[in-house]
């Protein structure tokens, strides 16, 4: 037997094993795969009563598979005991039912899903669940490395990997030819073959590819040799190469690229956005944390010099982070971007740390601190869905209290109009606690503060969006927009005679068709710009023009009322989503439905999307 053969063998062989391996775990994949499939074979109409229940089961199953997992290694490599082996398989199936449980009594929420209220599971509930699945994976890495000698977590990291890449492979593979192999058959035998047969090959290819993943495992009985263990621990040649000199010398580049740009910073004063500096020092900090512990066994020169020298240079672009957080937080308060940046602000600081003073010891640790970060992140009092909300509440309470808005818990509209500053304090605050979810708000709260119309009547000013900002170099983001949507609200048609709705297909600069009043037969033509998408409307009588209209004046003011700082759709009522004009002929009423105003700042263009809802006419 070759060696090929004999690596696909291997693989079909472990695969084989993880029915006995992992009992428990190949049980909640196959019963993930069997709800999978039922809600396939589920029509849309017959599935909607179940969908609570179904999201349910795929969650907890999901959790319980890694949960179980989990559970299993640690009892092989801790103590080595059949019974000990039993328990672990139970505590997971256990995990996997109270998981299911929690989320049926506790984790759902009143929502709409299409046209239909029904019941869903809560945003906060399924983030626990994530929270869940990867605090077990990440135990699964101590335990995976915890031999009898020294604990090493660089090798069950590299080794988890390993497997995950493989098995991915293989079952894209074993997809991709089972599909053919329907597809032909559709094609050449059964031609009414149902495609929901390519969702039942995507749903057991994905069940075999979880049995593929833990088969690559080797046996973690501690009292045991493996040579299997050996192999899947060990880093092929190539793969060392790859580490060692070729991503270790580009993070070293990055490392001078970035120190570099700290001193431009210090030097002439430049700062970049906090979203940039934030996202650029994240991914430098975890990326680099996480090839470290790639190299822990690499002896190369550069790989010896990266170990040594990436903690401190990551301190210091982490320092330029924190100024940017600070500084955030003055000026727009905690948010969740801001709450996710702190927790891997500390997590960054406090790993870099951990390295510099126990070297590969801190591995163990590292993993620890993610674990517990994330637990924190979900926690009733200090979660993600809590402090922000918190945070802005108070500031948004703070802002209204100073101007006599907020009187013993109501809200009253301005009798003056607050400085721009305040006005636009208010606007951001007010729009990111009406789009939170899983958060108690403040009583006199509406979620519709959002319309335009309704914050105005409210607060007794429009809302004012924040102006870009060269301290956080808003006008240095690449891609800008403004996106506003017709609110839910009724149309006063009162005077008007005719309405015409848009057609989808309608070919540009052709009449909508004939509209016979007494003074004649009107047509109206629409068209786009084609190189903004501006767009422009004509009306003629019998033959006569009677208006041309471009809507560049309306887009301008639209552009001055929300400036485009931000990707969030918007609600905004009828008077910021119309334009009304005027001839001696006839009044006419342009009602859109979309507005999206697209900025592209490094090509400096803008481009328009104006989607229309509606016209109505009416002759004089």
């Amino acid at each position: 037997m070759n060696s090929f053969a004999r690596s696909i063998m291997q693989i079909v062989q472990g695969a084989v094993k993880a029915f006995t391996t992992f009992p428990a775990a190949i049980a909640c994949a196959a019963a993930f795969t069997a709800v999978t499939m039922v809600r396939i074979y589920l029509d849309w109409p017959q599935q909607k009563d179940y969908l609570f229940l179904f999201n349910c089961l795929h969650w907890s199953l999901g959790f319980g598979a890694i949960f179980s997992t989990t559970a299993i290694t640690a009892a092989q490599s801790r103590y080595n005991d059949k019974q000990a082996f039993i328990l672990a398989n139970i505590v997971g199936i256990i995990a996997a039912a109270i998981a299911f449980g929690s989320l049926f009594i506790w984790g759902g929420r009143a929502a709409e899903v299409g046209q239909i209220s029904t019941n869903v599971l809560s945003d906060l509930a399924e983030m626990r669940m994530i929270v869940g699945m990867s605090v077990s994976l990440l135990a699964f890495l101590v335990f995976a490395g915890w031999p009898k000698e020294e604990p090493d977590l660089s090798k069950s990291l590299f080794m988890t990997h390993k497997a995950f890449f493989i098995s991915t492979i293989y079952g894209f593979v074993l997809w991709g030819g089972i599909a053919s192999v329907a597809a032909a058959i559709q094609a050449l035998l059964y031609q009414g073959m149902s495609y929901n047969v390519y969702s039942y090959i995507a749903a057991l290819t994905g069940f075999l590819t979880f049995t593929i993943y833990l088969g690559y495992f080797p046996d973690f009985r501690n009292a045991e040799s493996d040579e299997r263990r050996v192999v899947a621990e060990r880093q092929p040649r190539f793969i060392e190469i790859l580490f060692g000199y070729i991503m270790v010398p580009i993070m070293l580049a990055l490392t001078v690229v970035l120190l570099l740009w700290a001193v431009r910073i210090v030097t002439q004063g430049v700062w970049p956005s906090f979203m940039r500096l934030s996202g650029i020092a994240a991914s430098y900090a975890i990326g680099g944390i996480w090839l470290h512990a790639m190299v822990t066994h690499h002896e190369g020169k550069m790989a010896v010099f990266y170990r040594k020298y990436y903690p401190f240079a990551a301190l210091v672009i982490l320092g330029f982070e924190a100024w940017a957080l600070v500084v955030q937080l003055g000026k727009y308060g905690l948010k969740t971007t801001e709450y996710y940046f702190c927790l891997t602000w500390i997590f960054a600081v406090v790993s870099v740390i951990l390295l510099v003073v126990f070297k590969a010891a801190a591995h163990r640790k590292i993993i620890i601190l993610i674990a517990i970060l994330a637990i924190c992140s979900v926690l009733p009092a200090i979660g993600y869905n809590v402090l922000p909300v918190k945070a802005q509440t108070t500031r948004l309470e703070k802002m209204l209290a100073s101007q006599n808005m907020l009187v013993e818990g109501k809200l009253v509209p301005a009798s003056a109009e607050p400085s721009e500053k305040i006005r636009e304090g208010i606007t951001d605050a007010v729009n990111f606690l009406a789009y939170s979810t899983d958060a108690e708000l403040p009583v006199w709260f509406e979620k519709n503060f959002t319309n335009g119309e309704v914050f105005k009547n409210k607060f007794g000013f429009k809302q004012t969006w924040p102006k870009d900002d060269s301290f956080y170099g808003t006008m240095n983001r690449v891609y800008l927009s403004t996106s506003l949507y017709l609110s839910a609200t009724p149309i006063d048609i009162k005077g008007y005679e005719w309405v015409l709705k848009p057609q989808k297909f309608q070919e540009q600069g052709l009449p909508w068709g004939d509209i016979k009043g007494k003074k004649g037969t009107y047509k109206l033509t629409w068209t786009t710009n084609k190189q903004d998408g501006t767009p422009s409307l004509q009306v003629t009588m019998d033959g006569r023009l009677l208006l041309e209209q471009s809507f560049k004046d309306y887009i301008a003011k639209i552009e001055a009322a929300y400036p485009a700082v931000d990707s969030k759709s918007h609600a905004a009522g009828l008077a910021d989503m119309s334009v009304k004009l005027e001839t001696p002929e006839i009044n006419i009423m342009v009602v859109f439905g979309e507005v999206h105003i697209n900025l592209n700042n490094r090509e400096n263009k803008t481009n328009y999307n104006l989607n229309l809802d509606a016209i109505y006419l009416q002759e004089k």
